[in-house]
């Protein structure tokens, strides 16, 4: 994609996108120049980004089969981010045919591909949503018609929450769309980690992505193990999302930045 091609209407193709970066980092092709450069500044501050991407992307889909698997056949991807391989309606519904998958994002782009590839899906749906407003997305009536919410469900924070800048606002958003889940249910969540990472290197990080669409908030694990409040953490527990339920023995150093991924299910009941 270049500036020559004709946007879709509603997208500035000189203003970068978190959505059209992380495209760029997992090798895709729907990007402009300006995201592709702001990608580039990023990777030259952090040389291991687009191997952090791809594990983030591999952990989802780990962890939506292991869902499936356990009889979650209704997912919720909340920043969804642009169409690549193994998405979530693909490895659902291998796993689990018949699975109910609805997709929010507020990105045109993503919007306009996403409708694109499933428009002759049924069990897949696609709507605009902002992560900032957890109830209207919750109660559209899209979802409402597509999901049961008696029924287990899985919502996905995938490497979106970060993109909320501020601490407060962050854990409200998860609250919420924590306390919607049913018995059973479970929240599928990764989110940027700084480690060891130095001031001065995030600075840099940060003052690149305050250019995009979105501003970039990496936190402490203490408060990303928060998110999971209330919910039963399935092992591993919250981990690099490398090494969470891995194809191959890998050595993880707690303490390297990179993102921290992990499952929190819903109690089925209440002890005593």
């Amino acid at each position: 994609m270049n500036e020559q091609e004709k946007a879709p209407a509603g997208i500035d193709p000189k203003t970068p996108s978190v959505a059209r970066m992380y495209d760029y980092y997992l090798g895709g092709k729907d990007n402009f120049a300006s995201d592709r450069d702001a990608a580039e500044k990023v990777i030259n501050v952090l040389p291991n980004v687009r191997h952090v991407a791809r594990e983030n992307r591999a952990f989802l889909g780990r962890a939506v089969r292991f869902l499936a698997e356990r009889g979650i056949h209704q997912f919720i991807d909340i920043g969804t981010g642009l169409p690549t391989r193994e998405n979530v309606h693909q490895v659902a519904l291998d796993t689990a045919p018949g699975s109910r998958i609805v997709y929010v994002d507020n990105d045109p782009i993503v919007l306009v591909h996403a409708r694109a590839l499933l428009s002759d899906n049924p069990l897949t749906r696609v709507m605009e949503g902002d992560l900032n407003d957890p109830k209207a997305i919750i109660e559209h009536p899209e979802v409402r018609a597509h999901i049961d919410f008696g029924k287990p469900l899985a919502i996905i924070l995938c490497a979106i929450l970060h993109f909320v800048g501020d601490d407060e606002d962050a854990s409200r958003v998860v609250a919420h769309l924590r306390d919607t889940l049913p018995p059973g249910g479970a929240l599928l969540l990764s989110h940027g980690f700084k480690g060891e990472l130095s001031d001065e290197t995030l600075a840099r990080t940060e003052d690149i992505y305050a250019a995009t669409r979105g501003a970039l908030k990496v936190r402490d694990r203490d408060t990303i193990s928060s998110y999971f409040s209330g919910l039963e953490l399935v092992e591993p527990g919250l981990v690099h999302v490398g090494s969470w339920r891995p194809d191959h023995d890998l050595e993880e150093d707690p303490s390297a930045p990179g993102v921290l991924g992990g499952v929190g299910l819903v109690p089925t009941r209440l002890d005593g």
